[in-house]
């Protein structure tokens, strides 16, 4: 193996003119590739480690290697390919700028860079194309006309044809559009009066909980006000930009990047943080952010944003300001996104509950959908086989007496909901029933 220390720190900013230089990302890969060679403690994570793995060690055993560096773009390509971002390798990894460590390895963001480059010299696929504007396709859909949506949805053999042009699977559980849209619930509802708030906040809705299952929105605002916090809503904002990495698509990236910064800048320099229901979003927003744009004003609201339980957890159950409702809740099974293991948060929705009372079973597994990539057809049966272990744990669970399922992740929860046929739900939608708040036919809450 070569020196695995790397001469220059590694480039994650596309505002980086070394971002984009192909000889720097080429080296970049080869170390990094010789390094988790050597190493192999991901080989169970996802797809992408047995495919360099299996290629490395074909290579050494025809006499054509001793390492890493006989991978071609090819090989490169199939690797990256497989990554489906979930960041648990990051998380595990003992050869990190987090663990102090000199080589510096960050696997997930070097596949998303490769795509990056991949993606501005071939173009961006039309699937990823798809995938990568939820936003476009809720504002499009979600509201009366979401009903024949659902419909058609529901049918894999309505789905089929789709599969073919689109690439997204016909398997795959998409989810609901709401008929109302959370902005139209925003705009409509009454709002309390509070006088003295105790807080004031701003919500990043996210994608899912603006146009599909919007229960988890509407429940943040109804915790929220019910003990005493003012919240923010910025309409102006919009997709957190991640689907678009996923498929490469920089630019476009970066542009929802700027709205949402522009949008949640204002509310930030007056103090509020933002508070996100979504693992994902809030790793973007916190993590990604400043990378990606590379500005003060970046780094101002990554720095303000934090996920929504986390936020609940951290200023009102342990300052004593969180109302104790009455509830009986027996026991849960609660899914630990991976999303939330990479920001290094724990799990506040577990202490969160079982504060409530309830008796929560955990499952540290992963979903393999992460994003845009469970949903593709080539991906679809490789990532239900990943995500065995996450169906087999919330059935044990089940078996064992519990009742509902809970996740962070909405995109898990689908996979999860589609395996089992248990009922899964946002942590904050358990607290908002705790306090008597039910779903209402729109997917809210009333």
């Amino acid at each position: 193996m070569s020196d695995p220390t790397p001469r220059n720190p590694p480039c994650f900013s596309p505002t980086d003119e070394r971002y984009w230089d192909r000889d720097d990302l080429d080296g970049e890969l080869h170390r990094v590739f010789d390094i988790c060679h050597s190493c192999r403690m991901c080989l169970s994570y996802c797809p992408s480690f047995p495919e360099l793995f299996g290629r490395i060690d074909a290579q050494i055993a025809a006499g054509e290697a001793n390492g890493a560096e006989a991978l071609d773009a090819g090989d490169i390509r199939a690797v990256v390919d497989a990554c489906f971002q979930c960041k648990l390798c990051h998380v595990k990894c003992p050869y990190t700028a987090d663990e102090g460590h000199a080589w510096l390895v960050d696997f997930p963001r070097l596949a998303l860079r490769e795509k990056a480059n991949r993606a501005r010299r071939d173009g961006v696929s039309l699937q990823d194309q798809v995938l990568g504007e939820p936003q476009l396709l809720g504002a499009m859909t979600a509201g009366p006309q979401a009903k024949i949506a659902n419909l058609i949805n529901a049918s894999r053999l309505v789905r089929k044809p789709a599969e073919a042009i689109a690439g997204v699977s016909a398997l795959f559980p998409l989810p609901k559009f709401a008929t109302q849209p959370f902005a139209s619930w925003w705009r409509a509802r009454r709002a309390p009066e509070i006088a003295e708030p105790i807080a004031e906040v701003a919500l990043f809705s996210t994608c899912y909980g603006s146009y599909n299952t919007t229960a988890p929105s509407v429940a943040a605002v109804r915790v929220l006000e019910e003990n005493g916090v003012r919240v923010h809503y910025p309409q102006e904002q919009t997709c957190c930009g991640m689907p678009n990495l996923d498929g490469g698509d920089v630019p476009r990236a970066q542009e929802k990047a700027r709205q949402n910064v522009r949008a949640l800048l204002p509310l930030v320099r007056r103090g509020m943080p933002v508070l996100i229901p979504g693992p994902t979003c809030s790793y973007v927003l916190t993590k990604e952010y400043p990378e990606l744009l590379g500005t003060a004003e970046a780094r101002e609201v990554a720095e303000a944003s934090i996920d929504l339980m986390k936020w609940i957890d951290r200023e009102l159950r342990r300052k004593k300001r969180l109302k104790k409702p009455k509830a009986e809740l027996g026991k849960l099974v609660y899914h630990a996104a991976c999303h939330l293991r990479a920001q290094k948060l724990a799990f506040p929705a577990v202490q969160l509950l079982e504060w409530l009372g309830a008796e929560v079973e955990e499952v540290h597994q992963c979903s393999a959908v992460d994003g845009t990539w469970g949903m593709k057809a080539q991906w679809y049966e490789q990532g239900r086989r990943y995500a065995q272990k996450l169906i087999h744990g919330v059935r044990d669970a089940a078996e064992a007496g519990a009742t509902l399922a809970v996740s962070d992740c909405p995109l898990a929860a689908l996979r999860i909901g589609h395996e089992t046929g248990l009922q899964v739900v946002h942590p904050i939608e358990v607290l908002a029933r705790a306090y008597g708040f039910d779903a209402g036919a729109a997917g809210g809450l009333r």
